[in-house]
């Protein structure tokens, strides 16, 4: 979904700051996303630590000359039940899904506060709302991104939009993992059966996020702040 989402910004137009743990692999996406015509600073980083998240802010900022989006996205933490985490485990996932928020919206706001028409997406889950089977880790941390997305609404108003975006199955690698790690040998039909559970009837891919997050940074959502809002094909069933 992050690369999708630098893609998506790319097409619109927009110059790209990224970052992944993976250099390889970012490497990659950076050479696809400049094929756009846009330029992109990409920089290998672990976001659970504060200090590369700092360069890595700080050199797109360098190399763009400005910040005028900030997308917070994060792979989410290992498939597990109660029973099955120690102290340990709990602290990783907490680096990697809440900490890893924190040091990005840190990093980033000097260079937001600059611009004229600042926003901030956070990239969660459904599971902030509606728990996910064997995802323990995952269903009580990101609920805790989501309350810090909304006390940064408040906080940060009127000048820096903040919202939230709630992926529902989203055909991604994430999704493949957890599927394998429940024992999964056909993912097309996996993907097919899991995508019965909402009323589109199939499950989601990567650009209908990124098109969602593009929007909410855009001029098109001037007046959207504080919004939780799920792009799941109407998995969700709550009226609030």
């Amino acid at each position: 979904m992050g690369r999708a989402t630098a893609e998506q910004f790319a097409t619109e137009g927009a110059d790209v700051g990224m970052c992944a743990r993976s250099e390889p692999e970012l490497r990659a996406a950076a050479e696809s996303i400049r094929s756009h015509g846009v330029r992109v600073v990409a920089t290998p980083a672990e976001l659970a630590d504060a200090e590369q998240t700092r360069i890595a802010v700080e050199r797109t900022v360098a190399g763009l000359g400005r910040l005028d989006a900030l997308v917070v996205n994060a792979g989410g933490p290992p498939r597990a039940s109660f029973t099955e985490l120690d102290d340990e485990k709990w602290e990783a996932a907490h680096q990697l899904t809440f900490m890893s928020a924190v040091h990005l919206v840190r990093a980033a706001l000097p260079a937001l506060r600059q611009s004229d028409a600042p926003a901030i997406v956070f990239i969660a889950s459904t599971s902030v709302k509606q728990p996910i089977n064997g995802l323990t880790l995952s269903n009580s941390i990101r609920g805790a991104v989501s309350g810090l997305a909304k006390t940064l609404s408040n906080e940060l108003a009127p000048h820096i939009r903040v919202n939230s975006l709630l992926p529902g199955a989203i055909r991604t690698d994430r999704q493949i993992e957890i599927a394998q790690a429940a024992g999964v040998t056909d993912l097309d039909a996996y993907f097919a059966n899991v995508g019965k559970g909402n009323p589109l009837g199939r499950i989601g891919e990567p650009d209908e996020i990124a098109r969602v997050a593009v929007f909410l940074c855009s001029p098109a959502a001037s007046f959207v702040t504080g919004v939780t809002l799920a792009v799941d094909g109407g998995q969700i069933q709550s009226v609030v």
